[in-house]
């Protein structure tokens, strides 16, 4: 077996046993590859070992691995920032976008989707540890913003993803999963989505109710930033 597969393998473990832990049902929390900066070889041997979707962070390299696996049925996750000049092709080339932080992108996104594809699957990236350097609508914007894109006619929203402070404290990954998860509550919106938990705090994330752990080292090892 190779490295990505076993890695593959080891994750679906920490999968299965925290949602055991937490009661859930392991069939409702899906693992998105992170494969940013990897090349589309890993990808390749990464859906031979059965994952299918990919989460991609640079537009001209996901388009770019895109080009080079056609021949193979993955969905593409947009998780990054998302720039006014860079949304058409991501309307036009993914089936998710997990990182809209605000209605100029969102409107961008839907009037560029193309007619013939299904609605843009859209999560609304919130900053709920507040740090300058995170991209996310603040918390007290969540509720305008998320009435809005429901609106818009070529979007799904699906729900909340977040990107919290960086920590090895169990109790505070919970906690700021758990404000995601009651903001999400909170909209009183048909949502069934919340897109957090990464490498290393996946099993928090499950705890308080992800649906997608957005996991790339744990399964490619360390990325290499030159590349990208």
């Amino acid at each position: 077996m190779s490295t990505i597969a076993e890695n593959i393998a080891k994750v679906g473990v920490r999968i299965r046993e925290a949602a055991q832990a937490s009661q859930r049902d392991f069939s409702s929390i899906g693992l998105l590859a992170v494969s940013k900066t990897k090349p589309a070889e890993a990808i390749r041997e990464a859906h031979a070992a059965g994952l299918h979707d990919f989460g991609e962070n640079y537009l001209q390299e996901a388009l770019d691995k895109q080009t080079l696996l056609a021949d193979l049925p993955l969905t593409w996750h947009f998780i990054g920032p998302i720039q006014s000049n860079k949304t058409r092709p991501i309307a036009e080339h993914f089936a998710w976008v997990h990182s809209v932080d605000r209605l100029k992108i969102a409107e961008r996104l839907s009037a560029q989707r193309p007619a013939e594809l299904p609605p843009l699957n859209i999560c609304l990236q919130v900053n709920v540890s507040g740090e300058a350097s995170k991209s996310g609508c603040h918390p007290d914007q969540l509720a305008a913003l998320a009435q809005a894109v429901t609106q818009l006619p070529n979007l799904r929203l699906r729900g909340l993803m977040t990107i919290p402070e960086p920590t090895d404290d169990a109790t505070a990954q919970r906690a700021a999963f758990a404000r995601l998860r009651a903001l999400r509550d909170g909209l009183n919106l048909d949502l069934d989505t919340l897109s957090m938990g990464m490498s290393h705090d996946l099993e928090a994330a499950i705890a308080e109710g992800a649906t997608w752990v957005r996991i790339g080292t744990a399964l490619f090892g360390e990325r290499d930033y030159g590349k990208a």
